[in-house]
């Protein structure tokens, strides 16, 4: 009897030290992704709903979800100028599991902000361009009489401070993009901060604000049921399933061209193979008719950008708006 218990035990023993054995061969990261993702997946958007972070990722994260099968969960949390949501993002678990969906204004922010608690270089991984589409200035019809970009321009310079503009928050994109235009066509507007795109945009249809420089994800299915009037898209060409909408070029004010863009991060330390499994997941979204067509439909084309490229990109877009930030004077309200 007690030579088959030590038997048993060697036995189990010789398991054990098998599987760890095996266990070292395969890289951690490697087994994490065979079973990728094993849990929902969060990402955080760092705006409320209803803004161009959300136009863009909601549909994209709802075909994966249907794709694979598991959940990808949006977690909003606005403040800041997106600010907030990056900090909390960045000190997410780097398990596979925890994204950061960040834009344009996570390139802007330090220059606008003197202090911030994550840096977005390196304190994420760069994972992937999701859509880039341009700035559009739109105004309430019923506040703003003019109907063209010249239109408007002469009424501001004629009525230094009488209209305002909001934007998605000190130091976004809508902010910067309102502050170049003053600087361009030497006028003045009172610039009205909000906590997003979303709410701001709710009050400019309204009759709160009278202009914005959105976003044209996050305008698009307003202009479309016209509840706002886009005077131009702040871009060399006209956009897609905008044909109506001239550009700036064509409007008289070329040298205004300012895009919004999206993009996914996810927390440093994130093992490398996880990465590329979101990003397989992602192009295989991304080339889709259904986010093909989405896409159109909200004036942006699938992009195609993925981690250091990324990552290059957005640094390259730190040094060029903090020379807009320079320029124009901007500062925090």
């Amino acid at each position: 009897m007690t030579h088959f218990k030590q038997s048993t035990i060697d036995s189990n023993r010789a398991g054990r030290l098998l599987l760890a054995a095996l266990l070292a061969i395969v890289p951690l990261g490697q087994a994490w992704a065979q079973a990728w993702p094993a849990k929902p997946v969060n990402i955080v958007v760092p705006f409320p709903p209803g803004g161009g972070t959300d136009a863009f990722a909601r549909p994209l994260f709802a075909v994966m979800s249907r794709n694979t099968g598991k959940q990808f969960l949006i977690d909003n949390k606005g403040g800041a100028g997106g600010t907030v949501g990056a900090g909390v993002a960045s000190r997410a678990s780097p398990d596979g599991h925890n994204f950061f969906m960040g834009a344009v204004h996570h390139a802007i922010a330090p220059s606008m902000y003197p202090r911030l608690d994550y840096n977005i270089e390196t304190d994420f991984v760069p994972v992937g361009l999701i859509s880039s589409v341009p700035q559009v200035i739109v105004v309430n019809p019923q506040r703003v009489p003019e109907t063209d970009l010249k239109g408007l321009i002469e009424y501001l310079r004629k009525n230094p401070g009488k209209l305002n503009y909001g934007s998605a928050g000190n130091g976004t994109s809508h902010h910067l993009a309102g502050e170049l235009f003053k600087l361009q066509t030497q006028t003045f507007i009172t610039h009205i901060p909000y906590r997003g795109a979303g709410p701001a945009l709710q009050d400019l249809i309204a009759g709160q604000v009278d202009l914005m420089f959105d976003g044209l994800g996050s305008s698009a299915a307003h202009i479309k049921n016209g509840r706002i009037k886009a005077l131009a898209v702040a871009s060399e060409k006209r956009a897609p399933g905008f044909a109506d909408v001239p550009s700036s070029v064509e409007a008289g004010l070329p040298s205004y061209q300012v895009a919004t863009w999206y993009g996914l991060w996810a927390p440093k330390g994130t093992p490398p193979a996880l990465i590329e499994q979101m990003q397989a997941e992602m192009k295989k979204a991304l080339n889709s008719e259904e986010l093909k067509a989405s896409w159109a439909s909200l004036g942006a084309n699938p992009p195609n950008l993925w981690g250091p490229d990324f990552g290059r990109f957005v640094g390259s877009e730190i040094k060029r708006w903090a020379e807009v930030v320079k320029t124009s004077g901007a500062k925090l309200e």
